[in-house]
């Protein structure tokens, strides 16, 4: 009888690139397929071989949206994938938008490259194309939640709750005798608008996110963002949010309509320039299935609880350059998150240089990212090729992270009522990770291991 395997392809050491590969007998499956983001030396790792060969995949099942989870599903269907992708509705729902803009920033960074003649590459090459997008769509196939089903060749798989985006969710995989469960990204618990992570009963074999496992997640995001809401009004600056356009931009719309409701801020104007955010929000209103009972009251009593007062809209490119001559204070969210492309990069360009400006942070900013540079005090950014001095001041809001911290982790290992056989650690830096094994091992007593990058590890 053979072993089943699991290979650690991506997120081992690092937060991003997570893809993990199954083999049982002559089934192979991948948890996740995302791309790697921040570093350089990370980022030319996509256009490396990261699989001996994608057409020998039979399924992916996805843990959720995020393109660090499911950026790199255009590139796999482009090189011969053909199998099921198996994920929640919301999910389903999320990646109709996701891939399709994540394509369409790779075509335009090429163009522009190409233009401004600024890449060391002739011709500079998308890494894929809205083609191999829409050929990744084609596969996927929505389940719902707490419902077994079918992967391939016996695998059977369940999906819980996660609560860290829309659609999120934590993966069993029934594995020849074997339970295998993976965390994906475990959210927090009392957040708004999203259930708490959904307890998991048993493993034999856990693979658990790590990015805070080192640290706990600070109080008082509200009088923080009270705080700075309140400085910039008085300056008459722009507060400058890079913001992911799931989940983190709708938690700030929620946070923002409720603090101008209380009157403890200012309403002043909201633009929302990404036009995925603005699609996202809309997709958010379409499942119930994955609100908490205060977003679930509020929508049925016809509230508009994602609507600050003023919220403006910046669907085009037209409008979102008018955006270039709003004065402060206003406030712009704008993707991405750690401000690696998109839109966000316009307004860093034009207002990091103003002293007026400030720069929200709401998010992890990865190792070799424009937000972890800002976040460290950089006083110069690249962009499109020139460098932009930093004048603006940097704050930044940890509370509002939709990652558990260690002591959230904790709380969610809990639930298990036997300690997995192996519980391996992934997506998180190493001091995160290390952190998170130690307070596993100090806790529970499991048996915790540090997943190495391209490590294969039995599954019996």
């Amino acid at each position: 009888m053979s072993v089943s395997t699991v290979q650690f392809l991506g997120a081992a050491g690092t937060v991003t690139g997570s893809l993990h590969l199954v083999v049982t007998g002559e089934r192979r499956l991948l948890l996740d397929c995302g791309l790697f983001q921040g570093l350089k030396a990370l980022r030319l790792r996509n256009w490396d071989r990261r699989l001996p060969d994608p057409r020998t995949i039979d399924a992916v099942v996805l843990s959720h949206a995020h393109i660090d989870h499911s950026g790199y599903l255009p590139l796999l269907a482009r090189k011969g994938f053909h199998g099921p992708i198996y994920c929640t509705s919301g999910t389903a729902d999320l990646l109709q938008v996701v891939l399709p803009d994540a394509a369409h920033l790779q075509e335009a960074d090429a163009e522009r490259a190409n233009r401004l003649g600024y890449s060391k590459h002739r011709p500079a090459l998308p890494l894929y194309t809205l083609d191999d997008a829409h050929a990744a769509l084609a596969l996927v196939e929505p389940c719902g939640y707490d419902r077994p089903f079918g992967v391939t060749g016996g695998v059977t798989a369940l999906l819980r709750r996660a609560g860290h985006i829309l659609g999120s969710a934590t993966v069993q995989l029934d594995v020849g005798g074997t339970r295998l469960v993976y965390s994906g990204d475990l959210g927090r618990y009392d957040r708004p608008i999203l259930p708490d992570p959904e307890p998991v009963r048993e493993a034999d074999v856990l693979l658990l996110e790590s990015t805070y496992g080192d640290r706990p997640h600070p109080g008082g995001a509200e009088a923080d963002l009270i705080r700075i809401v309140r400085d910039a009004a008085a300056r008459g600056g722009t507060i400058l949010v890079p913001a992911f356009a799931v989940d983190r931009t709708q938690e700030l719309l929620w946070m923002l309509r409720r603090l101008e409701e209380a009157g403890s801020v200012p309403a002043l104007p909201v633009y929302i320039d990404s036009p995925m955010a603005i699609e996202v929000t809309e997709i958010y209103r379409r499942h119930p299935e994955d609100y908490d009972a205060e977003m679930a009251r509020a929508l049925a009593s016809g509230d508009r609880p994602l609507a600050p007062r003023h919220l403006h809209v910046a669907r085009t490119e037209q409008e979102s350059r008018a955006i270039n001559g709003v004065r402060g204070p206003a406030i712009i969210i704008s993707s991405s998150g750690m401000a690696t492309g998109g839109r966000i990069l316009h307004h860093l360009a034009q207002r990091l240089p103003d002293q007026r400006t400030t720069v929200l942070l709401v998010g992890y900013q990865a190792a070799g990212t424009r937000g972890r540079a800002l976040e460290e005090g950089a006083r110069e950014l690249k962009m499109f090729g020139q460098m932009v001095p930093v004048a603006a001041r940097v704050e930044q809001i940890d509370a509002l992270s939709a990652h558990a911290d260690c002591e959230e982790t904790l709380r969610w290992l809990r639930g298990f009522t036997r300690a997995p056989r192996a519980t391996y650690l992934v997506h998180g830096e190493p001091q995160a990770t290390a952190g998170l094994a130690g307070a596993i091992r100090a806790r529970y007593g499991w048996n915790v291991e540090i997943a190495g990058d391209g490590e294969t590890v039995a599954l019996r």
